[in-house]
């Protein structure tokens, strides 16, 4: 039986990843096809299953990828061929998104669909620049209006002097443009010139910028701050509160636009950790992991792990590979024996535990050095031990070991690659709006960023995450800004404060 497609339109929100809902993230997961515009977070296209198909309609401004009667033929034909459709909107697509209109057509075309409601960015966008658009001691009524139309065009079908004389506080969208026009036409329509005005642009992002006015002179700041769009304009008494609640531009990484450079699997747990601090995150992933190269001797060196009195991690993916062909290959826990277990780091411990295994030696430094120097302490003449590691790491713990007199077996878990695939659009925008901070977390995301031949941006620096990582850097003639005291990601995160507060 042929499958019966169905088309999600889908409220991506304002911008910040973590405002879209689980709804959305859902459809997107299962999506055959996702049709996107220009007002999404990118990184959203990291949901998809592998295979799906992506396909950009950019709308924005004058600059339009597909013209809408485009898109309504675009998704019903995908939806008609028995596809999982997903129309990705940014905001609501309910809310001045022309998503009632495609819901029409596919309701024409006799195909299925579903509306997965988003935030819109007309309240999303002025509680993060700490304006509530409604207020008890200001207003209980909240008026939203489109200004893409131009309000000296006879035929306007928006009544400014109505929207002027009704109480409470009044938002409008795309109209940034139109702003001298907007703000002169509610002027004109009853409005007190010095009524308050905030305009929010890349509200909910890390490039949030906030300017605020009056209707009189809003339209001078704007010139004069070169502010573009996108944005969104709340007007009215609430706006005052920004000066008590305004919580988000206040964080201490905000305005720092910082590069993360870790693998596309990794780098969400450092960005969640900048993003939360206000950071504007780029993911550049340069590396990718992949499976070694001598697949059947990892598998077989995972299968005799038993035989081993220590198993000795240096890397969180080295343990995740370890554990994935364990488990594939054994069902009981207790079929890893009773080797005791070493690793380089917190973070490596970390996953380790997470597999309900307890870590028996973690070094106070937290490089290959630092292990040697922990084994020290340890009587292991004659022991044999089992280092997974990735394929390129270097022989500092596998000589280290021998010198003390372990039987060291090495187990290459898997190798990192150049990234080759750019679905976000980081390396353009990295082009172009350049950075304040790139972030490396190993010698090899070094050396591969440094592969890509991407330009430094002026006035950019590096941060390393440890020693080793910093040498790599300066053989590339960058000198780190600033390494990280602990060497995993909170020490990263930490040194990162510290560098943003000086």
């Amino acid at each position: 039986m042929k499958n019966e497609g169905i088309c999600y339109l889908v409220g991506a929100g304002p911008g910040d990843l973590g405002l879209v809902t689980l709804r959305a993230k859902e459809v997107v997961e299962l999506a055959d096809v996702v049709v996107y515009d220009a007002l999404s977070s990118p990184e959203i296209l990291r949901w998809m299953k592998p295979g799906a198909e992506k396909i950009y309609v950019g709308k924005r401004a004058k600059d339009h990828a597909l013209s809408q009667d485009g898109i309504n033929k675009l998704i019903v034909e995908k939806t008609g061929e028995g596809k999982k459709v997903v129309r990705l909107k940014g905001g609501d697509p309910m809310i001045f998104g022309r998503g009632g209109e495609e819901a029409a057509e596919l309701a024409e075309a006799g195909v299925a669909f579903e509306i997965v409601p988003g935030i819109s960015s007309s309240i999303g966008g002025p509680a993060y620049a700490g304006i509530p658009v409604t207020h008890r001691d200001h207003c209980s009524q909240l008026t939203i209006f489109t200004g893409h139309e131009d309000p000296t065009k006879g035929e306007s079908s928006i009544d400014y002097g109505q929207i002027a004389s009704a109480p409470g506080t009044k938002v409008f969208l795309m109209g940034v443009s139109r702003l001298r026009d907007i703000a002169s036409a509610l002027v004109d329509g009853g409005a007190a010139p010095e009524t308050p005005i905030a305009l929010v642009r890349w509200a909910t992002t890390g490039s949030q910028k906030t300017i605020e006015g009056t209707l009189a002179d809003i339209a001078d700041i704007a010139e004069r701050e070169d502010f573009k769009s996108p944005a969104v304009a709340v007007i009215g008494g609430v706006v005052t509160e920004r000066k008590k609640i305004n919580w988000f531009e206040n964080r201490p990484l905000f305005g720092k636009r910082i590069v993360v450079t870790r693998t596309r699997a990794q780098a969400g747990g450092l960005s969640r950790e900048l993003s939360g601090l206000g950071a504007d995150v780029v993911e550049l992933p340069t590396i990718r992991i992949e499976t070694p190269d001598d697949r059947q001797g990892f598998v077989e060196s995972v299968a005799h792990a038993h035989e081993y009195d220590w198993l000795v991690f240096s890397s969180p993916n080295g343990v995740e590979r370890f554990f994935n062909a364990f488990f594939a290959a054994y069902e009981d826990a207790r079929s890893l024996g009773n080797p005791k277990i070493a690793v380089i780091g917190e973070g490596t411990a970390k996953k380790v535990r997470e597999y309900r295994f307890g870590v028996d030696l973690i070094p106070k430094r937290f490089v290959a050095e630092g292990l040697i120097e922990a084994f020290k302490d340890e009587s292991i003449e004659n022991l044999t031990m089992l280092w997974v590691r990735a394929q390129e790491a270097r022989d500092v713990i596998f000589d280290g070991l021998n010198a003390m007199g372990a039987i060291v077996d090495e187990c290459a878990a898997y190798k990192t690659v150049p990234e080759t695939e750019d679905p976000t659009g980081a390396v353009d925008r990295f082009k172009t709006e350049g950075a304040d901070l790139v972030t490396f977390t190993s010698s090899s995301t070094v050396e591969n960023f440094f592969k890509m031949g991407l330009p430094w941006p002026e006035g950019c620096v590096a941060g390393s995450i440890g020693p080793v990582t910093s040498e790599t850097l300066r053989k590339h003639g960058v000198e780190p800004a600033f390494e990280a005291e602990q060497h995993d990601i909170p020490g990263l995160v930490a040194a990162i404060r510290e560098w943003a507060g000086a």
